[in-house]
């Protein structure tokens, strides 16, 4: 269990739990089976047949068995000298359980060589246990099955009643909320489907309040820390920086800029998350705040996750700030201060002299990669921290560079993934947060589509077309594949393999095929991450400047890449990438005056959950709202823990999505016992729980935000 599951101790047995309940006979609707996916099913043997096939190595015997749940039927295959016993086994009419990963052979769902258990009606033990109604499914491994896991919680579950229960008293009575041992016993025994509910109601608010009670701790230990106010001067930098700007800002970016002003001018230090659509003019903001700090004295870093980010911003803060970037430079403006880039390829007296200018505070804005955080690099009076990109930085880095400031500077995160509220106010529930959820003037729409190159492969063809014609308007492409193409190719196990994965599409191999074929006489150009620094600069500076026609990439050019000419962007293998990566990349295009068009290339069939996906990528150009769809489709593990660091998530019941009223609700009751008693004194069996949930690690990781 340890070594499958992660389970160490009674407790994380009984907090492991079923994933649904079966009824007897029914299977998980068949057309909703997640590919990939270890599953268990309850079900009848329709028929079974054994087929006899010659290979390389001779004549081999295949036993297919369809089993049926009376709405859809799946097929089971096993192999070889593996065929014998399923086939006395499993004759038409009997009932079973089965567990086994979903694969899909020749365009259909099937599970190969699954694990199963008979459901007789034969008098012993397991009959009393499959005859009452709710048969528990424990997610489970192909070490571990689930009916093995619903044994030892059997074994377990008599200890229930010494569990140690984290809620208040007051806050159980006023919610109506049953104990903890009772919910365990009903979660894992339930006789009826109100068991299932009340259990699930506790055992969510367990999770979300000793959740919002570590967060509340976090904020109000915060709260105590001094930081330096950094109050918006008149006349300085900012002001000059407004008065030049081409447009006006928008509503959304005035508002959210006179949050961060006030914040800053605050003597302990600001936390606060951006987000905002692709595209919604974060940046700017993130500027205006770093230009306030530098007008009081201070300096601004802005930490991007890749060096070819990192340059990007550096070349739109320095264009967009023209000579007051020149700070100590002939025909810098009076107010200006130096912008510096850092990067970990750049040359040595260059990096000299960016680390001199940081020092000597000469250098009020640096912009560069986790460089910054090296021991060497020493600030003059560092007072905001800009990250973008939070989740691809580690806490550990932001933490590093909070610690360059003599007293902790004021933070700024930057998302350009919208996040739904409730699992900003669970992940970053220590971070205030503001929204940017309008477009700037002059932004035009995005269509979007998808291109089923496997079942119409003339829609492939007209895709190429369609770049063509854009190109021939004046304009210019993005490709975008999975992977690079120069990689070892991974070794292929089995014949069932062979059929079920071809390897994702490369950039070298799919930019060679286009500049021969469909794309020929057009000026194709690669960019991807293996290149020297120097040349992805190159190539990126073409391709702004107009000098290449169409840009094969991998995701390098996620985020941030801002190229207004370019209209279309054609994703390979779209559903190899996640949905807020398709967004990102969508967001590429359609930032000039002219339409942009995002076409979305598949080979997989219609009914699966990746095609759903992109279908609902297509279907919208709301980040918020697609940020809900991906994590109905993910789950939160990725985004609490894995994702975020590395640490298995913490939620098991409740459900970021789903679960806002809980989340609200605990949020604010575990403020007000934060409130009035920060230590927990009053409240031991928090503190166990508390320490249950933040493992040493957990706790250094929400301490470093």
């Amino acid at each position: 269990m340890a070594e499958a599951l992660d389970l160490h101790t009674v407790g994380d047995l009984l907090h492991h739990y079923p994933r649904r309940y079966a009824e007897r006979g029914e299977l998980t609707a068949l057309s909703e089976l997640p590919l990939d996916e270890h599953v268990t099913v309850v079900a009848q043997v329709a028929d079974a047949r054994v087929h006899t096939f010659n290979s390389a190595k001779g004549r081999g015997q295949r036993l297919e068995v369809t089993i049926t749940d009376g709405s859809g039927r799946l097929q089971l295959v096993f192999f070889g000298k593996g065929v014998h016993k399923p086939h006395k086994d499993l004759l038409p009419g009997t009932r079973a359980m089965f567990a086994g990963k979903v694969s899909l052979f020749n365009r259909k769902l099937q599970l190969a060589h699954p694990a199963y258990e008979l459901l007789r009606g034969d008098g012993d033990d397991a009959v009393d246990a499959w005859a009452g109604a709710l048969i528990p499914i424990y997610p489970a491994t192909t070490k571990l099955e689930s009916w093995k896991i619903a044994k030892a919680v059997d074994a377990a579950l008599p200890s229930a009643v010494e569990a140690v229960d984290p809620l208040p008293e007051a806050l159980r009575d006023g919610r109506g909320l049953v104990g903890l041992s009772e919910a365990l016993q009903k979660v894992h025994r339930p006789r009826t489907k109100a068991d299932i509910e009340d259990a699930r109601q506790r055992l969510k608010w367990d999770e979300a309040f000793v959740l919002q009670v570590a967060l509340a701790r976090r904020r109000h230990a915060d709260g105590q820390l001094p930081a330096v106010a950094r109050r918006p001067v008149e006349g300085g930098l900012l002001d000059a920086f407004d008065a030049k700007l081409p447009f006006t800002l928008t509503e959304g970016q005035q508002r959210v800029s006179r949050e961060i002003f006030d914040e800053i001018a605050a003597e302990h230090p600001m936390h606060r998350l951006l987000q905002g659509e692709v595209g919604s003019g974060k940046t700017l903001v993130a500027l205006r705040a770093m230009l306030a700090v530098v007008d009081a004295g201070g300096q601004a870093a802005m930490l991007a996750p890749t060096e070819v980010l990192a340059q990007q911003h550096h070349r739109s803060v320095t264009e967009m700030m023209g000579e007051l970037a020149e700070g100590g430079m002939l025909g810098g403006a009076e107010q200006a201060t130096k912008v510096v880039l850092l990067t970990g390829s750049m040359g040595a007296a260059a990096r000299r002299q960016a680390l001199l200018d940081l020092v000597t505070g000469e250098a009020g804005i640096v912009i560069g990669t986790h460089a910054l955080i090296e021991d060497k690099v020493q600030f003059h009076d560092l007072g905001l921290v800009v990250v973008d990109e939070q989740h691809r930085f580690g806490v550990e880095q932001r933490d590093a560079l909070r610690g360059k400031g003599k007293q902790p500077p004021h933070l700024l995160v930057m998302t350009a993934t919208p996040i739904p509220r409730t699992v900003a106010m669970t992940v970053f529930g220590d971070l205030e947060t503001s929204v940017l959820d309008q477009l700037p003037a002059g932004r035009s729409p995005i269509a979007s589509h998808v291109v089923p190159a496997a079942d119409k492969p003339h829609f492939l063809a007209r895709a190429w077309e369609r770049v063509r014609e854009e190109v021939e308007g004046g304009h210019q492409a993005y490709v975008v594949c999975p992977r690079i193409g120069d990689e070892e190719e991974p070794k292929k196990k089995s014949a069932e393999d062979e059929a079920e994965k071809r390897p994702a599409l490369a950039v070298l191999e799919v930019a060679e095929k286009l500049s021969a074929g469909p794309l020929a006489g057009l000026r194709v150009e690669v960019l991807h991450g293996r290149m020297h620094p120097d040349d992805k600069d190159a190539v990126m500076r073409r391709f702004a400047a107009g000098d290449v026609d169409v840009l094969v990439a991998t995701t390098v050019i996620e985020v941030g890449v801002n190229v207004p000419n370019a209209t279309a962007v054609v994703i390979m293998d779209a559903d190899r990438f996640g949905v807020s990566q398709l967004h990102q990349l969508r967001g590429r295009v359609g930032r000039g005056s002219a339409p942009g068009l995002c076409l979305l290339v598949s080979e997989m069939p219609e009914a699966t959950p990746a095609r759903q996906r992109l279908s609902a990528v297509a279907a919208t150009l709301d980040g918020f709202e697609l940020s809900r769809i991906d994590l109905e489709q993910r789950r939160e593990g990725d985004v609490l823990g894995q994702a975020q660091s590395g640490v298995r998530s913490s939620l098991r019941m409740l459900a970021v999505i789903d679960d806002e009223e809980v989340i609200a609700a605990a949020r604010e009751e575990a403020t007000a016992v934060v409130e009035a008693d920060p230590e927990l004194d009053r409240h031991p069996e928090l503190r166990v729980a508390l320490d249950a949930l933040l493992d040493k690690e957990r706790e250094e990781y929400l301490d470093k935000g």
